[in-house]
């Protein structure tokens, strides 16, 4: 009686102390390279719980121990994976973190749970299970675990409904929105079923033509992509939790495509009582550190991410700060801002006025959009230093309310390209951020800036919050961006014309690297970042995303349909040079898409 006396109270103090440091835990501001001890302490009390309950199991269940209970364990466990995952980028821990949360699923630790509708303890248990699908679809969903997706995605939709049938005096309000999201987020995300993965996969993108000059090619200095953030807010975007699509897409953009066992899917055997009884490593022995088998010790590190979902411009400018202070030498620091450069007032005015154009002809995209466009106010310049002529210089970080809190202006980063920046901005009011170039305060900046407007084929049928930012998805994924331009929404059976398709493209950007790598008018900036593969990549997307949209929109004013960058790349790579605008001919006759562009000055 007494052996069992102790074992009830050890796990209790276990439980406790786990439960406390974890609490602080969450409390640790989620970017910055000096946290890691409060996590190897919180790891530890987690790990030695979780073995005195394996260890302990049958006494403990005989004292009452109920399955949520142990599915509460391993929901924590599966949170401190994530939120380390999500501090360092380090891919084992998302793996560990699926590992726990299939473990749950498949064995059902929150399922079943019986009690009175009145009861608030199981009402309590309900949000517990409700907020494990939501973690684990964000988890399914960055290792793009598509069938486990699906499933997960259901049965959350499903135990929603249950809830608002067996509760309905509670308000779930927040619990269908979510479910709205990944919905939402669903639809746009399975559009194409073809696709390579968003990651850096050694084995499609290091071209054999090019890595011979890229291991060749010496600049005076070379940095390597260490640190990056993320921001994304655009009214009505597609989300999922705090995850938007253009942060999702190009959170994997700069992670390095895993080569190993993970991806094999084992076949599910039936056991005796009609329960699932997967074979695979995550519902056997949960055990922590399994992932570590699961990764490629032959890759390097992925470089880390802070991923912000409408910060206000303190905020920003406050991790911008740290992460500069922090970044090691010979290092560059990725800033992504994706955002409006219109306030809450002027989309509505635009959207009115947008409406008013569509009911008037069936023209083509830039006639229609020209007149609307100059009826804006031009934006100034804020070179002259007059701050009253550059209200509409900036980018929105959030909804409208607190307007200046929410504005982030182009000056705002100035002060931290003491440290080399690589800029991406992707917005309507992009180019305001070329004040930048030629006022840094030591190192010269990179930018690569999108369009002012996202060309379509048709404009009244189209949305552009419902598939993300066009210039993102051409640095993220170039092909299906290309498709989504020209109007093809899936491949059906022509897999051929897919692989011609990709083919083509690998050869353009092998090519389109030894340009670079060979090139004398190659400006210091791009040089230093051409031997980082992540870096790399962007910019001959960007080339490639240049000369398409050239060519898609060649007719009238067509500046505001092209994306720019600062330094300029060299001449041999532009829009309308040879070299380039063979391969897009070549893709375009590929897919017959020939009636949507104009190549008559190539």
């Amino acid at each position: 009686m007494g052996d069992t006396t102790d074992v009830a109270k050890t796990f209790r103090d276990l439980v406790e102390s786990a439960d406390r440091k974890f609490a602080r835990v969450r409390d640790v501001l989620p970017y910055g390279r000096g946290q890691q001890f409060y996590f190897r302490k919180v790891f530890k009390a987690y790990t030695k719980l979780w073995k005195f309950q394996q260890e302990n199991r049958a006494k403990l269940v005989e004292l009452g121990l109920q399955r949520w209970e142990i599915g509460e364990i391993a929901s924590r466990i599966g949170q401190l994976y994530f939120g380390q995952y999500m501090r360092t980028s380090e891919s084992r821990f998302l793996f560990e973190a699926y590992i726990f949360y299939e473990a749950i699923l498949n064995r059902g630790y929150f399922a079943g749970t019986k009690g009175s509708t009145k009861d608030m303890n199981l009402l309590g248990l309900r949000y517990k299970e409700l907020r494990f699908y939501a973690r684990f679809l964000v988890v399914s969903l960055l290792l793009n675990r598509s069938e486990m997706v699906k499933v997960l995605a259901e049965r959350f939709k499903a135990l929603v409904d249950d809830c608002k049938a067996t509760f309905p005096e509670t308000n779930f309000r927040e619990w269908k929105q979510v479910v709205q999201e990944i919905v939402r987020f669903l639809k746009v995300d399975t559009a194409f079923t073809n696709n390579r993965p968003l990651r850096y996969c050694v084995l499609f993108e290091s071209y054999a033509t090019s890595q011979p000059h890229l291991a060749r090619f010496h600049a005076n200095r070379v940095v390597r992509l260490q640190d990056a953030l993320l921001m994304s807010y655009h009214r009505n975007e597609v989300k999922f939790t705090e995850f938007t699509l253009d942060t999702f897409r190009m959170l994997q953009c700069l992670e390095w495509e895993p080569s190993g066992s993970f991806y094999q899917e084992r076949p599910a055997e039936s056991s005796g009582n009609g329960a699932l009884n997967d074979q695979s490593v995550a519902s056997g022995l949960i055990d922590i550190n399994l992932a570590a088998d699961m990764t490629d010790p032959t890759l390097p590190p992925n470089p880390r991410k802070v991923i912000l979902h409408r910060p206000s411009a303190s905020q920003l400018i406050a991790v911008i700060a740290t992460i500069c202070e922090e970044l090691p030498q010979d290092s560059i620091f990725l800033i992504y801002l994706s955002g409006s450069g219109k306030t809450g007032q002027s989309i509505a005015s635009e959207m009115k006025a947008s409406r008013a154009s569509r009911a008037s002809a069936n023209k083509k995209v830039v006639s229609q959009t020209r007149e609307h466009e100059k009826s804006l106010p031009e934006a100034p310049n804020c070179d002259t230093g007059d701050s009253t002529k550059c209200s509409r210089n900036y980018l929105c970080l959030g909804p409208r309310g607190s307007a200046g809190s929410n504005l982030l202006y182009p000056g705002d980063i100035i002060p931290f390209t003491r440290k080399p920046l690589f800029l991406i901005i992707d917005s309507d009011n992009s180019h305001a951020f070329k004040a930048i170039h030629g006022e840094e305060r030591g190192e010269k900046a990179a930018l690569l800036l999108s369009p002012l407007k996202p060309a379509v084929r048709n404009q009244s049928n189209v949305d552009f919050t419902e598939n993300g930012s066009q210039f993102t998805y051409f640095l993220t994924d170039p092909l299906q961006a290309f498709c989504h331009l020209v109007g093809l929404s899936h491949w059906g059976a022509d897999i051929d014309a897919h692989n011609k398709a990709d083919s083509i493209l690998s050869s353009a950007f092998s090519e389109w690297e030894v340009i670079l790598c060979t090139s004398t008018s190659l400006d210091l900036v791009w040089a230093q970042v051409l031997s980082d593969p992540f870096l790399r990549r962007l910019i001959v997307r960007f080339i490639f995303c240049r000369a398409v949209l050239y060519s898609f929109c060649h007719s009238g004013d067509v500046d505001q349909y092209l994306p720019d960058c600062l330094p300029h790349l060299p001449e041999s790579l532009s829009s309308n040079s040879k070299v380039v605008q063979s391969s897009i001919l070549q893709l375009v006759n590929t897919l017959d898409v020939g009636d949507c562009f104009n190549f008559k000055d190539t």
